[in-house]
């Protein structure tokens, strides 16, 4: 045959079409029927040509050229074929069930490439239903097939679909790093493609936490299926898009929902439709405002074709939109189609089990249950635990951390309307422990991640860097969790192990900021008044305690520190001053509210020159004050470009006999981390640097670079007590509510029992000072706090703050 005949420009249009070079395919596909008399050849080209349709978002059209192709008579192999390629049109229709009876037709007839094409298109039916074991087994055989005829870019294509379905199961780092692989071959098979492979690692990386990142990809891929003409593709990413912004910005994900929904109705992709449909109405929900539709009645549609979840969650939402809705705040459990929501299967998506557990507690609620709703909440976040147990990485559990943030507030909200103190420590400890109940794990030796680490510390060009810290991010997420979880203390237990110190728990919720003071003997609570006020005063803190660490000429000085001086003063009074009489004169553990993450606690009045600890929780702090911190060992590090560091390092030094001293070129991340796994008490001057944008990349400035989170979590052992005379490294980003993540927590999440470091600018000389006299009191035998209580001098106008804080 020659290369002008109808097969070979059938061929032809093929690789043009899947290159997304629409119109060359159309006029290739064009000449070949004009050509073709074989009916074999004829409907092939008839059934290429409905592909194209449905790629022009004309699904009627498109299915009417495959009816036609089929009507050729053709029997066998070919007919086989031409049955998967209807299957899939009936796929992107939305008619699951007929796809996938179809589908099985088809592979019956089917061999080499295109029975693995068949296997790989019914797995994304599977997919599209919730059918992950299924799927997963569908593009298996797809992979298998491909490999068996040397196929190793579509075997990937495979491999990237199995990864989406892991994603769905519920476990993100085995997609991700499935879908790093794949994409290894994936990356020059055409812009469509690349643009799948976004938007599926897009949500994969939206689930993880990262909305900001993940949303923008996605939106990437809907601009380049929406280039290349492809409406219903952009509208599927545009979906998902919207899918995932329901938890933080439900107007958007309305938007973006009816904006998929468009192009689906364009499309006439019944399935799709109902799916945007179902979205947008979740998002109005979400918002507080009426739905434009009824969900009960949307739902049932959604069974018909299969989609058993998205019906359930509209089933779910409806129900809470109704009992929200003031009108309607006593309405039963049973909704208006009498239908009763039975338990969701175990096997069902985290957000839908989690779904159904708040459902039942505001069921309990609005019947006056509130003790009931609250067993549904602990019952969720118990489940919420299990499943965040499986991730290791601290990055990854804090991110994750947003799917059990609902049912946390809620509980806590209902925990401060109940006025039982009890009810209220648990419920504090439960809010702020999303992801610091799961037990950490010592991630094992990964010399690849070590090199990552070591290149990025050297200095490499933007694009390079950007992809390193992608690549260390997702690297570290492989770890596996441990399984485990740990149960909020009761407070009694917590009585018990007090030892003579104060706990007071610190919880802002909705518009009022409430104080639980606990100790042997009593607990009680304190309402500190409006959060209004206290954000209010919290606005400019971290600036003023930065601007007042420079070194500014005398009456500006003066001013600037005189303004922190009122503005610590006013936030005494606020949340110290009512206090005072209950906590005494004892050691005071604070557990705060992530929105007092930047609060100088040794600055206030009241606790100044007192012992005091900021604790993750009253449960993570008991459980590292198990046994005494070892204080035997003690090893110092000075950074480059410290003004007084080595004065710093050499007079802290001096308290300790034997101390081991890195300056200069000595002071790289390797030595620096030897040092670490050899001492009790690890001190570090040097620059340091909070990275908002990713909190585990922040970090110190060693003799040869960055030494980051991440590398922490390399350590085969950790110090007890870690001294970061750097500034800002004790700041942390707010995730997800209550939970906060930077160097301080990465210390903490790898064994070190207490961190002291600063949230703000530290002047050269008040860190001298201060680590002088606290190392002269640790070496006298006293605590990490006690000795910090000694070395901090209380603010005022003529000198800089020591704003150091000990962490636990």
């Amino acid at each position: 045959m020659t290369s002008d005949g109808p097969d070979e420009l059938h061929k032809q249009g093929v690789a043009a079409l899947r290159s997304g070079d629409f119109d060359r395919a159309k006029a290739l596909f064009g000449r070949a029927l004009s050509l073709a008399t074989a009916p074999e050849v004829l409907a092939r080209i008839e059934s290429s040509l409905a592909y194209l349709e449905v790629d022009e978002s004309n699904l009627t059209v498109a299915l009417e050229k495959s009816d036609r192709a089929l009507g050729f008579g053709v029997e066998g192999f070919t007919r086989g074929v031409l049955l998967a390629q209807r299957a899939l049109l009936l796929r992107r229709a939305g008619r699951a069930a007929e796809a996938l009876e179809t589908f099985g037709d088809a592979i019956s007839s089917l061999d080499g490439l295109d029975l693995a094409k068949a296997y790989l298109n019914r797995g994304t039916v599977h997919l599209d239903r919730n059918d992950i074991v299924r799927a997963i087994e569908d593009f298996n055989s797809a992979a298998g097939q491909y490999r068996s005829v040397d196929e190793e870019v579509l075997a990937a294509q495979a491999d990237h679909n199995r990864a989406y379905a892991l994603y769905l199961s519920g476990d993100l780092p085995g997609a991700l790093d499935l879908m790093e692989s794949a994409y290894r071959l994936l990356a020059d098979a055409g812009s469509l493609v690349t643009a799948v492979c976004n938007a599926d690692r897009a949500e994969v990386l939206m689930a993880a936490g990262l909305t900001r990142q993940g949303g923008e990809m996605l939106r990437q891929a809907a601009e380049a299926y929406g280039s290349k003409k492809q409406r219903q593709r952009q509208g599927e990413a545009e979906l998902a898009l919207a899918s995932h912004l329901l938890a933080t910005d439900a107007a958007e994900a309305e938007r973006m929902a009816r904006s998929a929904l468009g192009w689906f109705e364009e499309a006439r992709a019944t399935g799709l439709s109902l799916r945007a449909r179902a979205v947008a109405f979740e998002a109005a929900v979400t918002a507080g405002v009426d739905p434009s539709e009824d969900g009960e009645a949307l739902a049932g549609p959604l069974e018909e074709q299969g989609l058993n979840w998205p019906a359930l969650r509209v089933r779910m939402q409806a129900r809470l939109a109704r009992i929200r809705s003031a009108e309607n705040a006593g309405l039963p459990a049973r909704p208006a189609s009498g239908r009763v929501i039975g338990p969701v299967p175990p096997d069902a998506p985290i957000d839908i089990r989690l779904l159904e557990r708040e459902l039942r507690a505001e069921l309990a609620v609005a019947a006056g249950r509130a003790p009931s709703g609250l067993r549904e909440i602990r019952s969720g976040l118990d489940e919420f635990h299990r499943w965040q147990s499986s991730f290791g990485s601290l990055d990854l559990q804090t991110n994750v951390a947003g799917h059990g943030r609902t049912l946390a507030r809620r509980g806590l909200e209902l925990a401060v309307d109940s006025g039982d103190a009890d009810m209220l420590f648990e419920w504090s400890e439960r809010a702020r422990m999303l992801a610091s109940r799961v037990q950490s794990v010592r991630p094992p030796s990964d010399a690849a991640l070590a090199d990552m680490l070591t290149e990025l510390r050297g200095g490499v060009a933007p694009e390079r860097e950007n992809q390193l810290r992608q690549e260390i991010r997702e690297r570290a997420w492989q770890v596996k969790g441990s399984g485990q979880v740990a149960d909020p203390i009761s407070s009694s237990d917590l009585q018990q192990r007090l030892d003579g110190s104060v706990l007071v728990a610190y919880v802002v919720a909705a518009e009022r900021v409430v104080a639980l003071v606990v100790n042997a003997d009593s607990m009680k609570r304190v309402d500190l008044g409006d959060s209004g006020t206290l954000r209010a005063m919290l606005g400019g803190l971290l600036p003023d305690l930065d601007v007042a660490a420079t070194d500014l000429p005398g009456p500006l000085g003066t001013a600037v520190r005189g303004d922190l001086v009122d503005r610590l003063a006013g936030l005494s009074n606020l949340l110290v001053a009512p206090l005072i009489d209950y906590i005494g004169d004892s050691p005071v553990v604070l557990t705060p509210s992530a929105v007092l993450a930047a609060v100088p606690w040794t600055l206030l009045t009241g606790l100044v020159g007192r012992s005091v600890t900021v604790a993750q929780s009253a449960t993570t702090w008991l459980a590292r004050r198990g046994t005494s911190a070892r204080l035997d060992a003690a090893g110092f590090v000075a950074g480059p470009r410290v003004m007084r560091a080595l004065d710093e390092v050499a007079v802290s030094a001096a308290s300790w006999p034997g101390a081991r001293c890195l300056t200069g070129d000595e002071a790289s991340a390797e030595t620096v981390a030897r040092l670490a796994q050899e001492v009790d008490v690890l001190h570090i001057a040097a620059h340091g640097r909070h990275s908002a944008e990713n909190p585990l990349f922040s970090g110190v400035e060693l003799a040869d670079g960055a030494w980051h989170g991440y590398d922490i979590a390399l350590l085969a052992t950790v110090p007890d007590v870690v001294l970061l005379s750097a500034c800002e490294v004790g700041r942390s980003n707010v995730r997800w509510g209550e939970e906060l993540i930077g160097l301080v927590g990465a210390w903490l999440h790898a064994g070190t029992r207490v961190v002291i470091a600063s949230p703000a600018v530290v002047a050269d000389e008040v860190a001298h000072r201060v680590f002088r006299d606290l190392h002269a009191g640790l070496a006298k035998g006293l605590v990490p706090a006690e000795a910090l209580a000694g070395a901090i001098p209380a603010a005022d106008a003529n000198s800089a703050p020591a704003p150091f804080v000990c962490f636990s």
